[in-house]
């Protein structure tokens, strides 16, 4: 099953709602939220990383990037890195490398959910379904009850 229809028929399931769009062709999430019409704020990327406990997704804004230091100080970790091209195929193998939605604790994915305080303060959230034309958009505080993520400040302007 695709990863798009795993994720549909959970939030059907627990009667989430929730809008799919399909775009044109994209890469990076602000080339996605550009192309959706959304502003980058509420465009969530996952950021895959790796320490000595395993990976976790580190879910942002798609105009910050991940502080790697602000990580591995939250969790007391000496060894944390991004993960490679090769482990997150491994990891995702049911999506399209970089298009994995925000969905860990089990949902979706075995990894703990990181996510920046700042795309909490967001009313939607909106994502990639595994492909790079697939996006999801949902009510934030739905996704935080489903997810339950560990909410820590971990992002900083891009650029």
């Amino acid at each position: 099953m695709k990863t798009l229809d795993r994720l549909t028929a959970l939030l059907e399931m627990r009667e989430i709602f929730y809008r799919h769009d399909r775009h044109p062709l994209t890469y990076t999430a602000r080339e996605t939220a550009r192309a959706d019409h959304l502003p980058p704020r509420t465009f969530a990327k996952v950021v895959v990383v790796h320490s000595e406990d395993g990976y976790a997704m580190s879910v942002l804004p798609a105009d910050r990037v991940v502080d790697l230091e602000e990580l591995r100080n939250a969790f007391g970790s000496q060894h944390l890195r991004l993960a490679t091209e090769k482990e997150l195929q491994e990891l995702f193998h049911d999506c399209e490398l970089g298009a994995m939605p925000p969905f860990g604790n089990g949902i979706l994915y075995e990894m703990p959910v990181w996510v920046d305080g700042l795309l909490m303060s967001e009313e939607t959230i909106c994502f990639n379904a595994g492909t790079h034309r697939d996006v999801i958009q949902m009510n934030t505080e739905d996704w935080e009850d489903l997810v339950r993520p560990s909410v820590l400040a971990f992002a900083h302007a891009a650029g």
